[in-house]
């Protein structure tokens, strides 16, 4: 039999492990305290456990990191890693650094059933979630893991699609036993899946993106799929009812594509349509992609697209490019790695 990995475990789920090998119940801080303050990578390092635990433990378990398989470095420092899942398929973390910030951006699915036309990790089909161990393993594994500021679940995948791995994982990342990081430091992105939104907002005090892309309704049906089951005006119609503070923040993702959603009159919509609410519009410059005919938005039009949103009150970003040399859209890299061992003789 398979042994389980212990990393990814809650405390919770810890006590149930030692509890079921007969251990001392305090052994199970004493793990968490390992796998997430101390970071060892196998059983026999946790030394202040009794050699019987560590017996014990290792008929059955192993801590379960996995380093990444593949890298690519692009000119301007950001790293596109590559690491393999325990269903021998393959996720992306990109690591961006930037003056005194570092962020990490975290995968949460396999591929992703979200359909969305300007997405590469979509084209790749679902595949797969990823369990709470994945996804932190991309942070812990990470060789730059000591130097991480932020970290924004806008990787491959819809992460609130996959919603209980996704908020263990926030457990594991923001409580005092695990990392202890402030949920400041934390984005989760949704393209609007309203119920599993709700309980995030519930369970979570970690900052939260919609990606919206244009505030008119029948064009971003056209361009996401998930428009016709939750539709924007909707989603942010539910966000009217949370209070978005200095403790928490809300923002909207707005990918620009040349002539679909870069005109004077989707900015007058979009004023409209978050009046009222305190967020942050992100303007993000489009990364081609294969087998699509959208085109980014000349950088001009898009300094005149902010100044619009500026002049009506938006507080708006124009996020920096970075990584266009290494794959940078998500799933570029994933993608072609399938495609290679799709490819490889079978011997």
């Amino acid at each position: 039999m398979d042994k389980q990995p212990l990393f990814g475990l809650s405390l919770q789920k810890i006590k149930y492990v030692v509890a079921s090998l007969a251990l001392p119940s305090f052994t199970a801080t004493q793990i968490t305290d390992w796998l997430y303050k101390k970071h060892v990578s196998s059983i026999d390092e946790m030394t202040n456990l009794s050699k019987k635990a560590r017996e014990l433990l290792n008929e059955k378990f192993i801590v379960g990191l996995t380093a990444p398989s593949n890298v690519q470095i692009s000119t301007d420092g950001t790293k596109k890693y590559l690491y393999p899942t325990a269903t021998e398929k393959f996720v992306e973390a990109a690591y961006i650094p930037d003056e005194d910030r570092a962020t990490l951006c975290v995968s949460s699915q396999i591929g992703c059933k979200m359909g969305c036309l300007f997405c590469m990790t979509g084209k790749q089909g679902f595949q797969g979630n990823l369990t709470a161990g994945e996804i932190v393993n991309q942070i812990q594994s990470l060789p730059e893991f000591e130097n991480l500021t932020n970290i924004v679940y806008m990787g491959m995948g819809e992460p609130l699609d996959n919603l209980q791995p996704v908020l263990d994982s926030l457990e594991i990342l923001t409580a005092s036993w695990g990392y202890g990081w402030s949920p400041k430091r934390i984005t989760v992105s949704t393209i609007g899946v309203i119920p599993a939104m709700q309980t995030f907002l519930k369970q979570s005090n970690a900052h939260l993106a919609v990606s919206m892309h244009t505030p008119f309704d029948d064009e971003r049906k056209r361009i996401m799929p998930i428009q016709s089951v939750y539709g924007i005006s909707e989603v942010v119609s539910e966000l009217r009812k949370w209070d978005f503070s200095h403790q928490r923040r809300v923002s909207f993702e707005y990918i620009m594509f040349k002539g679909v959603n870069d005109t004077p009159r989707h900015a007058r919509e979009i004023v409209r349509l978050l009046e009222g609410i305190r967020c942050r519009i992100n303007l993000i410059r489009f990364h081609p992609i294969p087998d699509t005919a959208l085109e980014g938005t000349p950088y001009n039009v898009i300094v005149e697209f902010q100044n619009m949103l500026k002049a009506r009150g938006m507080t708006v970003t124009i996020r920096a490019s970075r990584g266009e040399d290494i794959y940078a859209a998500c799933g570029m890299l994933s993608t072609k790695e399938l495609v290679k061992r799709q490819q490889e003789p079978d011997f």
